[in-house]
């Protein structure tokens, strides 16, 4: 077998617990996003067009639909006889049966895959991020250092610091000083800390053996440490392009928005760096004479019979007569009754709203039971939920589940409220 310069690593086990209902059902890179894709398809199409012909995807939470979505490859150009895609689940050795513990635990299980290609390198990437990136250029940089490790950085905010890996660099690029999601960040410049970590496979493979009892084995809190403390040579590759992390129901929703702006940040459509995605064949969209449509996306198979208004619609979504949608996000095969008013909310798929239903309304109270997750403003509703006719619905609210009118006082699920059926999960 011929060897490969570079394999991918894809980490995508992620429950990706701060978007709520939304992953209650599905693994955080299998989301919907931009309408016809899913979050996984970033960095999927990132390899392709970067020339990476071999990616293992590690999957675990909730890894149904992500597999069926991935199949062998296909949209991707990745059904190769030799390489291609391969999902990696957790899988009974002989000796025990181990979930992934972290992010490096998950890469050190899976050692034998990675050694039948004999790569010269080996990129971990996170399955959960938005942005386009060619890794190829990075590469590059990490070959002319001589680096022992490579980890893409880019600047941001000091009041966003504390979600991310910060590292400090002299004036080559050399990586000093390396913090993961410290509470008091010295530094303005964070890596992505699960994006690209291209690591020459000698330092990559002795720092996983040297931690692998190390409980919840993680990139960030074990392996990138232990390299600096060995005194190899750690670099940051500054990535200053489009780059999102869609990890709150705020995020998401905004990086969603972004899409609809007149003059996009980040466009899906560009010709020469492709976004792939594994998509049924559908008919057009239909829009009645009635209807009225600015500033959206509206995807294939889906029906229009109301108003949609800075909005992402998905495939299949139905939006009936007298209905109006702002600022929201609506995910495929979701049904919207007549009279409707849905503001600022996200709609899971396979959802039924009745007629009347008004989401929305009322004052920016914080929710009750996950204040840190349903807050922005937002009406969160998880997948194949119904919402019966005639109710309203507050800022900040969850809903999950088949409910019914008798789960709304006088009507309404007030803002900051949360309504979760049972055998559903918030």
């Amino acid at each position: 077998m011929r060897k490969k310069e570079m394999i991918a690593m894809l980490l995508a086990g992620g429950q990706g617990s701060r978007l709520g209902v939304l992953t209650a059902k599905v693994a955080k890179p299998a989301v919907a996003f931009g309408g016809k894709y899913r979050i996984i398809d970033f960095p999927l199409s990132n390899c392709i067009n970067s020339g990476i012909d071999t990616v293992g995807v590690l999957t675990q939470y909730q890894p149904l639909r992500l597999n069926a979505h991935i199949g062998i490859g296909i949209p991707w150009d990745l059904d190769r006889n030799y390489g291609g895609v391969t999902v990696l689940p957790p899988y009974e050795k002989s000796e025990s049966s181990e979930w992934y513990t972290g992010t490096a635990n998950a890469i050190y299980q899976n050692l034998d895959y990675m050694e039948q290609f004999d790569p010269d390198y080996v990129l971990i990437l996170s399955g959960d991020h938005i942005y386009k990136m060619d890794y190829e250029v990075m590469l590059d940089y990490h070959k002319a250092n001589h680096a022992d490790v490579t980890i893409a950085a880019m600047p941001v905010p000091m009041e966003e610091a504390s979600r991310f890996g910060i590292v400090i660099t002299d004036g080559e690029g050399r990586i000093t000083e390396f913090q993961e999601k410290p509470p008091q960040p010295s530094y303005y410049c964070g890596n992505h800390a699960v994006l690209p970590e291209n690591s020459r496979r000698p330092a990559l493979k002795e720092a996983l053996q040297a931690l692998k009892d190390e409980p919840g084995c993680d990139f960030g809190k074990h392996i990138i440490p232990y390299c600096h403390e060995k005194g190899e040579r750690l670099f940051a590759y500054e990535y200053n392009g489009y780059w999102k992390d869609v990890g709150t129901l705020g995020s998401y929703w905004e990086a969603n928005m972004e899409l609809i702006d007149i003059i996009p940040e980040f466009n899906l459509y560009e010709e020469f760096w492709k976004i792939y995605t594994n998509s049924e064949i559908l008919p057009p969209q239909y829009i009645s004479g009635q209807s009225v449509i600015d500033r959206s996306i509206i995807c294939n198979g889906a029906e229009i019979y109301g108003e949609v208004h800075n909005s992402v619609i998905g495939s299949g979504v139905i939006v009936g007569e007298g209905t109006v949608v702002r600022d929201s996000i609506i995910m495929k095969d979701v049904k919207i009754g007549k009279n409707c008013v849905i503001d600022k909310s996200i709609i899971a798929e396979n959802c039924q709203i009745g007629d009347n239903v008004t989401f929305g309304i009322g004052s920016d109270v914080p929710n009750k039971l996950k204040p840190a997750i349903y807050s922005f403003g937002l009406v969160a509703v998880g997948e194949k939920s119904v919402i019966p006719d005639g109710v309203q619905v507050g800022k900040n609210t969850a809903i999950s589940g088949v409910t019914s009118k008798e789960d709304y006082p006088n009507g309404i699920l007030e803002s900051g409220e949360t309504l979760i059926k049972a055998g559903e999960r918030a």
